[in-house]
């Protein structure tokens, strides 16, 4: 086997693909190098076998709504079992389709980990391999502060591994990963209780939405305890005991899931071999356009630190592998206004700048916000609260900022992404008609700037 490519992907999940596919498809010799499977976290422990258990969950949850609009149904109980074999069987297709396509695209696939021997070449497996271009694509991993007890935890990665729903569940973390699990457990029967170190649920998400989640998980039964400060985890004879730096515990749980953030996976690159930046959190920065401090090698995703989301990683692959081999040598990723979706019950949604954000460009900044129970929770004592707010700067009122919370919203987002990517302005939303009756209609119809009394 000839071992020099054009281009050495390492890493197989979205950013890897992403760059692999095209710079194969411009028909450069490419490589992928993949420790595990095909398609990464978001096709094997993220993205994708999440939004199946959260569907799942809305549908026990529907279930439990519609007698009261006069649909007599209820439910037996959750098999999940079943729902683990289906979910698992999908993410078997999707690594088999991507399997026969690399295959396909004449990519080659190096099974194995690899190690940086020097700023142009890798090892996989014993074998040295060099490129022209290496694109770092090794994505994050879950952390697990190193706590006493903290073995008797499980991370988002082990919560895909769960056979049974557990009965009672301490999520530790009030970030998107456990206000979605919490969410997908406490729907699917399990007692959750939330801890975390800040005062607030997504915290780094506008205060609209913090507040509109909080209330909804309550709402929703699910305990909160913020802050908390886990100092240990420990096994008693009820269970397992949570317990904070002040000796403070909560007990009885049968599961602990750590849910505290995620860290570059970079750890066993070997970057001491090369020139290669990196800073002590295993991220490695790179400029506008990929690059990092080497030139000819680059990195994607989130071991860059910025956005770690699927599509921003399967944008920049694309983008830098037309800018490489393609005769686009302007094209980058541009990181502003990149959308993002908290699969919660009711799921949130947000784009552009946060209030506190706008305020700090000096500009004038206008908000319109409204809350409300939407139409399909009016025959029901259940009602899930339904949040909106638009951020406006400048005297033409430009949308910098959307952050709701409710049903739809996930879907909704997409299309007003593209307004606010193409500098749309209150006025446009104005003149915009409105679709009735749908919660979509409320951001084109805010008519009063919204003040604090």
């Amino acid at each position: 086997m000839d071992k020099h490519f054009d281009l050495i992907a390492i890493g197989g999940g979205s950013g890897g693909l992403a760059i692999a596919e095209k710079a194969a498809g411009y028909g450069k010799r490419t490589a992928i190098v993949e420790s595990s499977q095909l398609g990464g976290t978001c096709v094997n422990v993220g993205c994708v076998p999440k939004k199946l258990m959260w569907y799942a969950s809305e549908i026990a949850q529907a279930v439990r709504d519609a007698p009261e609009l006069g649909v007599n149904a209820e439910i037996s109980s959750i098999d999940w079992p079943t729902l683990v074999k289906g979910r698992e069987g999908m993410i078997d297709g999707i690594r088999n389709y991507w399997n026969g396509y690399v295959e396909k695209l004449g990519i080659t696939l190096l099974q194995g980990a690899a190690r940086f021997v020097d700023n142009k070449t890798i090892e996989v497996n014993g074998e040295q391999y060099t490129a022209e271009h290496i694109a770092i694509a090794t994505g994050g991993q879950p952390i697990v502060p190193p706590v006493p007890g903290h073995e008797l935890g499980i991370t988002s990665d082990g919560f895909f591994k769960l056979d049974q729903a557990p009965k009672r569940v301490c999520v530790i973390g009030g970030g998107y990963i456990g206000v979605e699990l919490a969410g997908i457990l406490n729907s699917l029967g399990s007692e959750v209780t939330i801890v975390a170190l800040e005062p607030k649920v997504l915290e780094t998400f506008d205060p609209l939405i913090s507040e509109t989640v909080k209330h909804n998980l309550e709402h929703e039964g699910i305990k909160l305890n913020l802050p908390f400060a886990v100092g240990s985890l420990e096994q008693r004879d009820d269970g397992i005991a949570v317990i904070d730096r002040d000796g403070n515990a909560l007990t009885g749980f049968d599961t602990a899931l750590w849910a505290v953030g995620r860290r570059a996976n970079t750890a066993g690159l070997n970057l001491e071999a090369t020139e290669i930046e990196h800073l002590p959190n295993g991220v490695i920065p790179t400029d506008a356009y990929q690059n990092t401090n080497v030139p000819g090698v680059y990195a994607l995703g989130d071991i860059t630190g910025r956005a770690p989301l699927t599509p921003v990683a399967i944008a920049a692959g694309r983008r830098l592998a037309e800018r490489l081999f393609n005769n686009q040598p302007e094209r980058h990723l541009d990181y502003e206004n990149i959308p993002t979706v908290v699969f919660a019950h009711p799921p949130v949604g947000s784009v552009g700048m946060t209030e506190a954000k706008a305020r700090e460009t000096g500009e004038k900044v206008t908000l319109y916000q409204t809350t409300f129970t939407p139409m399909k929770y009016a025959l029901n004592e259940r009602e899930p609260r339904t949040a909106m707010k638009l951020v406006c700067l400048g005297e033409k009122e430009q949308v910098v900022g959307i952050h709701m919370v409710g049903d739809g919203v996930d879907e909704m987002l997409q299309g007003f992404a593209v307004a606010v990517k193409l500098g749309a302005t209150k006025e446009d939303f104005d003149n915009t008609v409105a679709i009735h009756p749908v919660s979509a209609e409320e951001l084109v119809t805010l008519k009063e700037p919204y003040t604090e009394d």
